[in-house]
């Protein structure tokens, strides 16, 4: 019997290290001070600055930096999240089909050249999307056809907390 009680006691012992206790969700983006105009949970984009705000309510949200659409190609307005996809194939925008001959038109989610990064959430229509990038050095510039490109691991902690029909409002 006492052989019985030291194992259990050991496999408790053993267990009770591998346990991990919950711990509260790290933010990837700065907590930062903002105004109340908007309600919690929208996202905020602010093209001038090339930063995402997720609003948290209480004068506080998460920041992110991001880039944003070249010039000719920034919009501005209200939409809402339509869609959201993991590892999603990139479809080439009329605007890059019209001008281009070669080159693939389609890249399939996963491949190390599609911009589309890790995940995607479209915006209204589809023709836009917050995303990830496999081209991280383009992050804080104007470098899109009008979609939020985000770090990988900031468009997943984004996509953790927002849902369809999330409020995005984008500012020049």
């Amino acid at each position: 019997m006492r052989g019985k009680v030291l194992l259990t006691a050991a496999i408790a012992a053993v267990l009770g290290s591998l346990a991990v206790a919950p711990r509260p969700a790290q933010a990837r983006g700065d907590v930062v001070s903002t105004d109340d105009r908007y309600m919690p949970g929208t996202i905020v984009v602010k093209t001038h600055e090339r930063r995402l705000y997720l609003v948290l309510g209480g004068g506080r949200a998460l920041r992110y930096p991001v880039g944003v659409g070249r010039a000719g190609m920034q919009w501005a307005g209200t939409s809402y999240i339509s869609g959201k996809y993991r590892n999603p194939a990139w479809l080439a925008p009329l605007s890059i089909r019209r001008h281009s001959r070669s080159g693939a038109h389609v890249i399939p989610g996963g491949s190390p050249r599609n911009p589309m990064g890790v995940a995607a959430m479209t915006l209204g229509s589809g023709e836009y999307a917050i995303h990830g990038t496999n081209a991280p050095a383009l992050i804080g510039g104007f470098v899109s056809h009008g979609c939020i490109r985000m770090y990988n691991a900031d468009i997943e902690d984004l996509y953790s907390r927002v849902g369809v029909g999330t409020r995005v409002v984008v500012t020049r």
